[in-house]
């Protein structure tokens, strides 16, 4: 009998009553409680349980569907507070016990001190980074117009030959110490022992804002501040030479500073550098020499991404690298968004607070 009533129905009647359970399994699907207090995700089905970033809120928010046609598929959903529908369904709350529910408030309050601890190190950091590149400029300015303008009676008696000399050397001295910051790293700070007990600071995880690898930035301030006294109180071809050379090495200290242990290690916030494309390859690169995969590649920084030309494993793991930031970046950013969404665009209740605004139907 059934299969008579089956033959009878047209091509049609059979597709517009697939339609209609496949919108209704999925509709039942749909209906999952918000956790409105916990960063707005929605929690786990009703049919599975809920992970464990889902605790118990203040106020439960149900996502309902209804089928506006179906013979098109099309619905739409509505988000209710389910404390102010009256004679509607709950959801029940999970059964948390109290031990549980002290041990998520630990944990919470762990993190919370972390975080704490996080931007008060990032902060200290930054206005140290930012007051020791303001003093070094401001010198490093000061030092060059006493010694090319004043000392010589003014812009007449410029001497263009001393400040070519000096202005080519401070470009060579940031490709030295690039070169050099190659040498040092590997046969001074990995290979040497007395070196690597300072360095292995930098290759474990620290605590406080400050680690024993920061004593090489000392030791190396030393040479460029001996070189720049040098140029500033001797002056001819041979003292703008020396000052040159020293105005290099505190340039490339601070571009280190700012690239290595703002927007590699994340010590302080370096705002737009951390867009510059190549400098987001160097940041990939210096991941993998901390990885300890390829032998300890690339050893030097600015110039990493060549260094790794010769390995075309360690090249599709640093493209890789950069792929996962760039996911990370998008889905900070739509979680700022989604938070911003939120708090300024409220829908107002008319028997209770402010709940968050509809929900669009997914494709």
């Amino acid at each position: 009998m059934s299969a008579t009533v089956l033959g009878g129905l047209t091509p049609l009647t059979l597709r517009l009553a697939s339609r209609a359970e496949r919108l209704s399994t999925a509709t039942r699907r749909r209906s999952v409680p918000i956790d409105t207090r916990c960063d707005g995700r929605i929690g786990a089905p009703s049919d599975r349980p809920a992970g464990p970033h889902i605790g118990p809120c203040r106020r439960r928010t149900l996502v309902r569907c209804r089928t506006v046609n179906s013979s098109t598929a099309v619905g739409s959903c509505v988000v209710e507070d389910a404390s102010s529908v009256g004679g509607k369904e709950k959801t029940e709350e999970p059964a948390v016990s109290e031990q549980r529910q002290a041990e998520l408030s630990a944990f919470r309050k762990m993190r919370q001190e972390r975080r704490k601890n996080i931007r008060r190190e990032q902060m200290m950091y930054m206005v140290t980074a930012i007051a020791a590149t303001s003093l070094m400029g401001f010198l490093a300015v000061f030092a060059t117009y006493y010694r090319f303008i004043f000392l010589r009676g003014g812009a007449a008696n410029f001497p263009w030959v001393e400040f070519a000399a000096t202005l080519v050397l401070v470009f060579c001295g940031v490709a030295a110490m690039e070169m050099y910051a190659r040498f040092a790293h590997k046969v001074l700070w990995h290979d040497f022992k007395p070196g690597w007990a300072l360095h292995k600071s930098h290759h474990e995880p620290r605590m406080g804002p400050f680690e024993a690898n920061d004593l090489y930035a000392v030791a190396n301030a030393v040479p460029a501040i001996s070189l720049c006294a040098y140029g500033f109180f001797h002056t001819g071809l041979v003292g703008g030479i020396c000052f040159g050379c020293g105005l290099g090495i505190t340039l490339f200290g601070i571009m280190y500073m700012f690239v290595h242990d703002g927007l590699v290690h994340k010590r302080f916030p370096v705002g737009p550098i951390a867009n510059v494309p190549y400098l987001k390859r160097v940041a990939a690169a210096h991941k993998l020499h901390h990885s300890e995969k390829y032998g300890g590649l690339p050893w030097g920084m600015f110039l990493g991404p060549q260094e790794l030309k010769n390995s075309p494993e360690a090249l599709k793991e640093m493209e890789a690298l950069m792929r996962l930031g760039k996911r990370e970046e998008t889905r900070e950013l739509k979680n700022r968004l989604r938070k911003a969404t939120v708090q300024k665009k409220p829908l107002q209740d008319g028997n209770g607070p402010s709940v968050p605004s509809p929900l669009p139907m997914p494709a």
